[in-house]
């Protein structure tokens, strides 16, 4: 089994001084601002990204 992959960067402030926290699986702490946060994978898009291949919009 993998190793689960960590953020590398707060979402918040963008500091690097991230801990694990208590709060259970997926939930970190940032220390440079003091926030909480948690990620959560939700799962692959049916129909992968949608690319506008005109380029602009169509009339």
């Amino acid at each position: 089994m993998s190793e689960r992959a960590a953020p590398f960067y707060c979402p918040y402030c963008g500091d690097e001084d991230l801990r694990p926290s208590e709060e259970g699986h997926g939930a970190w702490e940032c220390a440079a601002c003091n926030r909480a946060f948690r990620l959560k994978f939700l799962g692959l898009l049916a129909r992968g990204l949608r690319h506008d291949d005109t380029g602009g919009d169509e009339i």
